[in-house]
């Protein structure tokens, strides 16, 4: 067993935690089991699996295992909360200056904000937390009132992509997460001004929840405006299925209605299970307003108070970060098996539509093969042909009727088998929604496929009559037969049934009996080769789109022994 020593603030005192390597590597399997997963067929449920998964890969990547590997690192408490609950003005209020932009002008945070001591900078500074998120590091340009304190300089100076021209400000589409140092935070606390949970922009609220996902301490923020809507309370009750180290703040509550509001706020925390969680109350001021103004350091000491004592406190710091990770680690019992269920849901749908395509091209196989024992390929113009060789018909033109009228039984086949697939896939959801079902541009160049087919089964046919020929012996100079006949009358009496009769009998008669059955067993194969090869190949066609999608039964298997070796090691 390893474990790793923690010195927290400017206390001697040692916190242990378990950081076997064991149990790293377990969670790194899991972490690459939950990356595997997959959802793209849009079941009902693929929505919440594709969140589900994204969360967990969130808090395994932004939170657990690096606060396993580097359990002394300092205490993250993210800021969270909806649109207009002054996050950015209660940041910028707990460090002492404007560290936030903080506005009326909603959504104001769209780049999120770290704020740590100077000394603690280099923690945030690499990738070992949110490493998806480009670092963006602003020098100092703010003093304090009255003239006090200094520029804190720009402690990123020689870190790859620090500086005024750091990648991401300014451009929307980069992820950044911009850094800020403040003495005036306490050593081992680290604030995060995430963006609103509630944001017009989509891109936001996913950061937000991976943000709030990588919290040893999740700080929720609420207006006495806003305390019951449905945002906060979302994030209340995640943070209690995880069993977070959690606090509220109501914010900028009217001095009239403090006690009513609290006391309505508490009555609902109790009732969801979390009475017993850290309140704190800010009055609406004047500052309140936004425009970057700080409330007065009385407005805030309370929730201040707390946090440094989580930092300052060794016990209090190892329960707050025990608590969270413990808490993350037991979601895994729940969370791994409902998205192996929604891995196995997909399997299964991709399993019926698998098996509509199969079962529509074996049945078709079947009836084209008994359509060819019937002679069902001589009918139409190929039977008048027949029956007006050899005098008003040559073998060539034979043949092209025959190779004609196999086509189109063949296409018959494949258009039937199709719309039976179609039929069968407008039924799930997930063939309709993922562009399965409906008209398949494919389809249009199955005739020119069929038609290539039945040509090459043709040519090789001919081939076949041609070597039987070269093999005869000549008798008293009679003339050898013209391979062409022989390979009209192959083909007839392999495809005619019982009306061609006749054509295994002149066979038999120009070539010899062994001849033509040595003949017949392998225009017989050959035929059955060619049948098997176009319908497989149509039935490929119509199983490639959902084989591209490479839904698997595997990963389910896969995720459930990942979190049975994690359950083993923790």
């Amino acid at each position: 067993m390893l474990q790793k020593a923690a010195k927290i603030g400017h206390s001697s005192h040692v916190v242990t935690l378990d950081v076997r390597p064991q149990l790293l590597d377990a969670l790194s399997a899991l972490r690459e089991r939950v990356a595997a997963a997959r959802f793209p067929l849009p079941l009902p449920g693929a929505p919440r699996a594709r969140a589900n998964r994204d969360e967990l890969l969130a808090q395994l990547d932004d939170y657990l295992v690096p606060r396993l590997k580097a359990p002394e690192a300092p205490l993250l408490a993210v800021i969270g909360g909806s649109t207009g609950a002054g996050k950015s003005t209660l940041v910028n209020s707990l460090v002492g200056r404007q560290v936030s932009e903080a506005g009326v002008l909603r959504p104001t945070t769209r780049t999120p904000v770290l704020v740590c001591h100077p000394d603690d900078h280099h923690w945030f500074a690499g990738m070992r937390v949110l490493p998806d998120l480009t670092r963006v590091w602003m020098p100092h340009q703010e003093k304090t009132e009255g003239g006090e304190g200094e520029d804190d300089g720009d402690p990123g100076d020689g870190l790859p992509g620090f500086g005024d021209e750091s990648p991401g400000l300014g451009d929307e589409q980069e992820r950044a997460l911009r850094i800020e140092t403040a003495d005036s935070l306490p050593r081992g606390l680290a604030l995060l001004d995430a963006p609103d949970v509630d944001s017009l922009v989509a891109d936001n609220r996913v950061l937000a929840a991976e943000l709030i996902s990588a919290a040893d301490v999740w700080v929720m923020v609420t207006t006495a405006s806003r305390y019951a809507d449905a945002v906060p309370w979302h994030l209340l009750r995640t943070a209690k299925e995880h069993d977070a180290t959690l606090v509220t703040v109501l914010d900028r509550v009217p001095h009239q209605v403090v006690s009513e509001v609290s006391r309505q706020f508490g009555a609902l925390l109790a009732k969801a299970g979390l009475g017993d969680v850290p309140r704190f109350t800010v009055p609406e001021l004047p500052e309140s307003a936004g425009g970057g103004g700080l409330l007065p350091a009385t407005a805030v000491a309370p929730l201040r108070a707390w946090l440094t004592h989580r930092v300052q406190e060794p016990a209090a710091r190892a329960h707050a970060i025990a608590r969270t990770a413990h808490g993350v680690l037991r979601s895994l019992d729940s969370r791994l098996p409902e998205l192996a269920g929604a891995v196995a849901a997909q399997y299964a749908a991709a399993l019926r539509l698998t098996s509509a395509v199969d079962e529509a091209y074996d049945h078709e196989h079947a009836r084209v093969a008994d359509r060819l024992q019937a002679g069902g390929v001589l009918a139409g113009d190929a039977l008048k042909r027949w029956r007006s060789y050899p005098l008003d018909c040559g073998p060539g033109e034979l043949l092209d009727a025959i190779a004609e009228s196999l086509e189109a039984l063949l296409l018959c086949a494949v258009t039937a088998a199709d719309e039976r697939i179609d039929e069968a896939w407008r039924r799930e959801s997930a063939a309709d929604v993922a562009g399965l079902a409906g008209r398949d541009p494919q389809a249009e160049s199955a005739e020119h496929r069929i038609g290539m087919a039945v040509r090459r089964w043709r040519r090789v046919l001919e081939e076949y009559a041609e070597d039987e020929v070269r093999g005869m012996e000549r008798v008293d100079k009679t003339p050898l037969p013209d391979p062409e006949v022989v390979a009209a009358l192959l083909a007839t009496a392999l495809l005619g049934g019982h009306r061609a009769r006749a054509a295994g009998e002149i066979l038999a008669e120009r070539i010899g009996a062994p001849g033509a059955v040595r003949l017949r067993d392998r225009g017989g194969r050959l035929l059955t080769d060619y049948l098997e090869k176009v319908l497989a190949t149509e039935r490929e066609r119509r199983l490639a789109p959902l084989d591209a999608l490479e839904v698997h039964p595997e990963p389910q298997a896969e995720l459930i022994a990942a979190l049975s070796l994690l359950q083993k090691e923790r």
